[in-house]
């Protein structure tokens, strides 16, 4: 339909999951898409079956410094940005008695201060109009057992979208947040549990899904497709929550 065309989108952690469907829905829509990504193998795995025109940036989310040298390889590709979907984060869950402080670092590094700061780097290459898409979780919610570093670096995440949409609308940028509930992606088999659990905890936490299914990567990439777009202008510091019902009904 090339509802992006002529317009430059980034995603982050755009190598698989919901980032790779976002990458997708986007160049099916016209855009010029940069991804980005820690494994160059996966990275460039992403690249060949979202075409050559997609440019392919090895990148650690949580990493001050590379959250510059994100922005500097943009600015030396010449390019400005119209949509931003900062996806790339971790979910490790433990129970309380076991969270470590390197545990509680790790995740607030890649899934807090890695999108401030990268933000904060880019906001010099934005357009007027331009969109800024945070992937947050329903664990900021519904406070689940063993998700509380997570849940609580996605709230972090939730705060953010309302405080810098009133910092950055001046410039008439957006930022809105998608809470995906269970979606089948890859970081399901980096929870921290032993392939033996795996399974019971999946059953587990689909049986607390009113549609009875875990989503879709093209579900929730979909949904970031519209915050991006510019029928979606009068969004502003919302979060749209996508969840099957698990925390609605």
């Amino acid at each position: 339909m090339n509802s992006f065309a002529n317009k430059t989108v980034l995603v982050t952690g755009g190598s698989s999951g919901i980032g790779l469907a976002a990458a997708r829905a986007f160049v099916a829509e016209g855009a010029r898409v940069l991804i980005t990504g820690r494994d160059p193998a996966a990275l460039e795995q992403a690249r060949a079956q979202l075409g050559a025109d997609v440019i392919a940036i090895q990148n650690d989310a949580g990493s001050l410094v590379a959250a510059r040298e994100l922005a500097s390889a943009i600015e030396a590709l010449r390019l400005r940005l119209d949509g931003v979907f900062l996806n790339a984060g971790i979910a490790k869950f433990a129970p309380f008695a076991d969270i470590t402080s390197e545990l509680w670092d790790e995740t607030f590094n890649i899934n807090v201060k890695g999108p401030y700061f990268q933000i904060q780097a880019l906001s010099p290459l934005l357009n007027e109009g331009a969109a800024i898409v945070l992937n947050g979780s329903i664990n900021a919610h519904i406070g689940m057992p063993n998700s509380s570093v997570y849940a609580a670096s996605k709230a972090a995440l939730i705060s953010l979208a309302k405080t810098l949409s009133a910092e950055l609308l001046p410039r008439g940028v957006r930022v809105n947040v998608v809470s995906p509930g269970p979606v089948s992606t890859p970081i399901y088999g980096k929870l921290g549990f032993a392939a033996a659990e795996l399974d019971s905890v999946a059953a587990q936490i689909q049986s607390q899904i009113p549609l009875g299914r875990f989503g879709k990567p093209e579900e929730i990439a979909a949904l970031v497709l519209h915050l991006v777009a510019p029928e979606s202008a009068f969004i502003v510091g919302t979060e749209i929550i996508a969840d099957g019902g698990m925390s609605q009904l």
